[in-house]
Formats: C-alpha cells, structure tokens, sequence
C-alpha cells in the first residue's frame, strides 16, 4: 500500500521523461537556466583574471618577442571576450536542449563520448591544446564524482532514460571544456595564450563546478526526480550505467566510472597532478575502437579476474622469476633484449597462469587492471632503454616488474605519490646505479647491495608493502656510510688538486716578478743564479704561507731590487759606502730566506762567501784573481733537492702559462657553464671502456672541472673548453638528475601520445 506521505509526483529511476513532454520540457528548463546563470557568473569571473595573468607573464617574458605576444593576446581577449562567452554558453544551452536526439543518431546506439579521438592530431599545437583540455577533464571528473553520478542518473530520467555517463553528460566537465573550445576559435591568439586561459578556465569554471551540480541535484529532487538517490558509486562503475544494464556488461565496463583514475589518486580523492591525469585519458584514449566506441566484452565471455586471482598469479610467476635469479646470465645487452621481451609478454603469462590455476582462461582483465599491468610494463621496457643506467644495472632492476606489478594492484596510489615507498626505493636504486661502474666497485659492495635488495623483493614480497619501506632504509644506511667514505677521498683529492693549483699559480707570480726585474740585465751568474732558483722559490713560499698581499711579500721583492742594485759598478766613495750600508741587511735577508726554504747552514755560509768575495772586488779590495773568476763563472749553486726550478726566461714562462681559451658559444659550452657540483657524467675514453664520475669541485683559479667516481677517487679533470670538446665529440655524456619514476612518466606520456599510438585500441 502507498504511503500517503509520499509525493505523488516522484520519478523513480525505471520511470521516464520525455523532453518534449510538458514537465519535461520544465525540468530540463529548470536545468538550462541554472547552468546558464551559474555559468554566466564563472565565465565572467574567468575573465576578470586574463588581463593580470598575460601581463604578469609579460613582464617576466625571456624576450621582447614573447613579450608583444602576451600582450597582443590581452588585446585580443578584450576584443573578443564578448563573442567567446556568448558561444560558450550559447553551445551550453543547445547542447541541453539537443541532446536526446543528438544521442539516438549516433551510430550503432552507442553514444560518442564528447572529445574522443581528440589525441588523433596531427599538429604540434592542436597535440597541446588538446591534451590540456583531456587532463582538465580527466581531473574533475575524478574530483567531481558523487555530484556528477547524481547528474547523470536524474538527466537520464529526464531525457526518457538514455544512459548518460560523466563524457555525454551535457553539463559535465567533457561538454563544457569542448564548448569552451570551440568558443575560443573566435579568438585568433598564439597557443601560448591559449594554453593560458584554459588553465584558468580550469581554475575558476570547471573548479567551481560542485556548486553548479549541488544546485541541479536539489533542484530535481525537489521536482521528485530521484529524491532518495544516494551519492554512490559502485565499485567497477555498474551503478554509473543505469537502471537495466546487465551484470556481464557492468564487470566488462570495468573501472570506467569511479574507478577508472584509481591508481592515479592521492589520498584526498583529487588528482595528484597534470601529468597523472593526462596518464589516464591517454589509456582511456588507447581503450577506444575505431569509431570511438569503447570495445566491451561480449556476452558469456570468461568472468574478468578478481584482484585476488591476479595477485595468486602473480606470486607464482615472482617465484619462478626467483628461481631463474639463481641460475647463471648472460650480462650485457643480449641479457636485456631478453628481458625487454619478457616485459611485453607478462600480461600473456599472466592470463595463463590465471587460467592455469582456475581452469580456464580469460582473454582479458578488467580496464583498471590493464592500466596498471601497461603501465608498470612501460616502466620496465624505459628501464631496459635508459642510458642513465649502466646495462648491468639495467637488467638486474629489470628483475622488478612482477614485485612492482603486485605493489601497483594492491595500492593503485603507487604512480600517484612522490613519498610511496615503493617508488622512492626504485628512484633511489636507479640513483645508487648511474654512478656504478665496474672499475669503481672492484669489490662489488654496490652490485651486491643493489642485487641483494632484487633478491629479497623477489624472494621475500608476499603482499606487505612495509617490505619497501624496511628495504629503502637499509639502502640509504648503505648509501650514507658509502657517501661518508667517499666524501672523505672526495675531500683530499680536491685539496691535492687545490693545492697543486696554487702553489701552480704562486710559482708563476714568482717568476713573473723575478724575470721583470733581470730581463735585460747583465748579471753575474752567482746573482742571477740566486734570484732565479733560491730566492724565487723564497717568494713561492711566501705567497702560499703569506699571501701576494702580505707585507713579507712586499719586502722580498724589495729585497730582489735591493740585490739587483748590489751589481752596479761602485766606482765613487759615495758609491762604495751605500754598498757597504747595504750589504748587512742584504746578508741578514738571504740567511732568513734561505733557511726558510730548506737550505743547510753550511750551504748558505759557503754561498755567502762566494758573495763575500764578490763584494770585495766590487768595492776595490785586493782579492787573488783566481777567487774572483771562480766566483764569476760559478753557475752551480748548492741548491737542496727540495727547491724545484721556476721558469728562468720570458719565453720558458710564456710556455708554462695555461693557454686563455677563447670563449665559446654552443651549446656544448652553454651546457658546461651551467653543470653544478654533484653532476653525473659518463666518459668513453676508448669504444670499450666506460667510465661514471662526479662533478666534485671547479676550480676557482684556473676554472678547472674535477671529476670522481663513487668511491671519491680522482677520474679526470678537464678546463671547460676541453670538456665542451667532449661533450660535442660524444666521448662524454651528462647523465640526467630526475628521479627515475619522474623521467620515466614522462617518457611515457611522450609515447601514449604520439598519433601512431593516440589510435591504437586494445583487442578484447
């Protein structure tokens, strides 16, 4: 018996409306105009936000050409905007009233989701506008899925029970991003400018949806169009389909509602980033057939597998893969090719080995679960091609896929987060190899860590995830004591290397200052001899303990001059007393000096006497002829072993000094400017020998980049002309910086959008 409460007029689901009918035709009014005013007050906010955000984008443009094209583009959207919102909610409210008929015209009866086939482009630009509007789509219709399965099950009542799903929805996110599209064909502006407005389309329209459908949703349920609806959605998206559609067709469905970005969510249900949401609409975009129809499961087919059956599958090939872990490999590249094809081929064994432990095999899973097997696939075949590992490492982290396969089913949250520790333990393992070489690991510390860690996951990974976890701490434990060892080797070759530099630099400063004050003078070899060798290398010392700025340097180049003048003829009285006034200082400073740089007492007072005795005939006193000429032609002097020979002309000085390389500009040398200390790079000093170093340290005298390898250990040292030489001859290579999953995301993103794959579909 009815309830006398309850209203008569209440629409249930398995009722229908016709459009054209009087209370439907006021129903889907009632709609009309509230997206209309809703619609009216975002797109007019939107708007408001253009101008500050071209000329924001304007002032901070790399050049003036970039520059006019932000601001030709403000100047645009002023002329235009009137037009662009009069088309956008204009082909709103068509789309309203036409979308019954629109919708039983398609072909075959099944609806055409609004934007398929978009990634089937054939130009750069339209490639990016498009994927900005899928990832925007993609984005709020994961945020926005209670309203919009509200949304979607009264329209439905309303247009005389079509099925309607969030991409037909004619006020959903697909609809009123394509609208704007098409609205913004009036706009002649640069893709730049584009790209812009539609990101603030995102923020300040399609952001603020909720409001739009809340409103809708209590609007028809006031009208008793499906007034207890609960806000669910069940899982594998059957609740999505309506009232009739069948259990078969609602499992093949999949994730194709709620579920479907699953594994690309964050713990607060919103999309976790542009790039993950492109991620999904590309798969999605592989799912569809050729007339843009997504390919189902035909009636009486094998049931899907359950996660259950795919993790117990899975946990039997891991096992084998353990077993063959034990057995001897090939290394190198044939190692890889093998494995690259077990990559493609684990969705086929997979299928088996389900079909071996239930009895009868399926031909496909559910579409979620194909994402995750593609996708952790596509992982490990940019993992066999990224030359930012080493071939053996390579193949050992290859091992991977069927643990990192069961993580990603048992939390689709694995591509999501950055912190998921799964994730993090790959990128730090991927970090840990690029620096791996086997001439750096003679004792193989860091292959058997990392292959000890490929073990234990293959071995010992059931489905505890705290697994990752344990095993990401005991590789940075590893990593850290490995890293303090280095950085101590690190530390003294950078010191050495210093070291040689300035003292490199200290004996040319000496030679500059000693050669500039006997260039063309006609010393005795005696003094000659001892401003060149002895005291030149006194100066060296100076500067190194001193400084060039020191007062103790200032006087030992006095002392030079002083020691200079000391040969000049002393013919006069007053001649011969200012050398005898000069003479004690002068003795008192090569005693100090010569001591200083390792002399003997008994050298220094045998090397006096030999000035002694030239003194003497300088000032006219009877000396035996056959001293003065010893002390003449005396070339040999008693120099330590310690004291090592400084340039003695201009032009063995001019050899000695480092050549002033001109400056260049390629990119190459452009490359080399920017390298920051801590920088990766492989060198290829012969076709076979392959070499992984550090940037540890440019010099600050002579601009000089220092390279280790992992153990700390010196490799090579190059000026940044030599190195821009390498790098442009191909013997060097700069090993990129990004996190492994980051690099590898991307790569993929890369591939699922390119037109030869944007129009593949899967054959289920």
């Amino acid at each position: 018996m009815k309830d006398a409460s309850e209203p008569s007029n209440i629409v249930s689901l398995s009722q229908r409306l016709d459009p054209s009918s009087e209370r439907g035709g006021a129903l889907l009014n009632n709609v009309r105009d509230i997206a209309g005013r809703r619609l009216q007050i975002l797109i007019n906010g939107m708007f408001e936000h253009v101008d500050d955000a071209l000329f924001d984008l304007a002032e901070k443009a790399e050049n003036n050409a970039a520059q006019m094209h932000y601001f030709d583009g403000m100047r645009e959207v002023r002329k235009r905007r009137p037009m662009v919102e009069r088309g956008f909610l204009s082909l709103v409210s068509r789309e309203l009233s036409d979308f019954a008929s629109k919708y039983r015209t398609t072909t075959s009866g099944v609806p055409l989701p609004i934007g398929t086939g978009e990634l089937s482009l054939v130009a750069d630009n339209e490639l990016e506008e498009s994927l900005a509007i899928t990832s925007m789509i993609g984005k709020n219709e994961t945020r926005l899925t209670r309203e919009l399965f509200a949304v979607n099950q009264r329209l439905s009542v309303i247009y005389g029970g079509l099925q309607i799903e969030d991409s037909t929805n004619p006020v959903g996110p697909a609809a009123l991003s394509q609208a704007f599209r098409q609205a913004m064909r009036e706009l002649n502006a640069e893709m730049r400018v584009k790209l812009i407005i539609y990101k603030l389309f995102d923020r300040y329209v399609l952001a603020s949806l909720d409001e739009l459908y809340q409103e809708i949703n209590a609007e028809l349920a006031r009208a008793g169009v499906l007034p207890q609806l609960r806000h669910e959605v069940a899982r594998g998206g059957g609740a999505q389909r309506g009232a009739g559609a069948g259990a078969q067709d609602a499992g093949a469905a999949g994730a194709e509602g709620a579920e479907g970005g699953a594994f690309l969510q964050d713990d607060e249900g919103a999309a976790s980033n542009e790039l993950l949401q492109t991620l999904r609409t590309l798969f999605s975009a592989r799912r569809t057939g050729p007339e843009g129809a997504t390919v189902r499961l035909p009636a009486g087919a094998v049931q899907l597998p359950s996660a259950n059956e795919l993790i117990g599958a899975l946990s039997v090939l891991q096992s084998q893969a353990a077993i063959n872990q034990h057995l001897p490999v090939h290394s190198g590249s044939s190692n890889a090719l093998e494995l690259a094809g077990e990559v493609q081929q684990l969705k086929e064994h997979l299928l088996a080995q389900i079909g071996s432990l239930r009895g009868e095999k399926p031909s496909q899973v559910s579409t979620i679960d194909e994402d995750t097997i593609d996708l952790v696939g596509m992982l490990f075949e940019f993992i066999l091609e990224d030359r930012n590992l080493p071939t053996e490492m390579q193949v050992m982290l290859a091992r991977l896929q069927i643990p990192y396969l069961k993580a990603a089913i048992l939390d689709r949250k694995l591509f999501a987060h950055r912190q998921h520790p799964a994730r993090r333990l790959l990128d730090n393992l991927a970090d840990a190899a690029k620096g791996w070489s086997a001439e750096s690991d003679r004792d193989h510390r860091l292959h058997d860590k990392i292959k000890s860690i490929v073990d234990r996951l293959l071995q010992d990974f059931d489905d505890d995830l705290s697994i990752f976890e344990r095993l990401c701490v005991e590789l940075q434990e590893f990593q850290d004591i490995s890293r303090r060892r280095a950085e101590l080797a690190e530390q003294r070759v950078a010191e050495s290397t210093r070291g040689r530099e300035k003292l490199e630099q200290a004996r040319r400063r000496a030679a500059r200052e000693i050669l500039s004050r006997i260039d063309g003078k006609n010393l005795p070899p005696l003094i000659h001899g001892i401003l060149s060798r002895a005291w030149a290398n006194y100066l060296v010392l100076t500067i190194l303990r001193q400084g060039e700025e020191s007062s103790e340097f200032r006087d030992a180049l006095r002392f030079a001059g002083d020691f200079i003048d000391s040969t000049k003829p002393a013919r006069t009285l007053d001649e011969r007393r200012a050398l005898r006034q000069m003479l004690p200082g002068i003795e008192r400073a090569l005693r100090r000096g010569l001591a200083n740089v390792a002399f003997q007492e008994s050298d220094i007072d045998r090397l006096l006497a030999q000035l002694h005795t030239y003194y003497r005939h300088q000032l006219g006193e009877a000396v035996p002829e056959a001293e003065v000429q010893a002390v003449e032609e005396s070339r040999s002097l008693p120099i330590p072993e310690s004291i090592q020979p400084i340039a003695e002309t201009q032009e063995e000085l001019t050899r000695t000094e480092p050549e002033v390389e001109p400056p260049l500009d390629t990119p190459e040398s452009r490359l080399v400017a920017e390298l920051k200390p801590g920088t990766w790079l492989e060198f290829m000093s012969e076709p076979e020998t392959v070499e992984r170093a550090k940037l540890s340290w440019i010099s600050p005298m002579s601009g000089r980049y220092l390279f280790v390898n992992r153990r700390g250990l010196k490799v090579a040292d190059y000026s940044p002309h030599e190195l821009a030489g390498a790098l442009a001859a191909g013997v060097a290579r700069v090993l990129d910086s990004t996190a492994l999953f980051d690099r590898a995301l991307d790569a993929i993103v890369g591939r699922l959008s390119q037109p030869a794959t944007a129009t593949s579909h899967t054959t289920e």
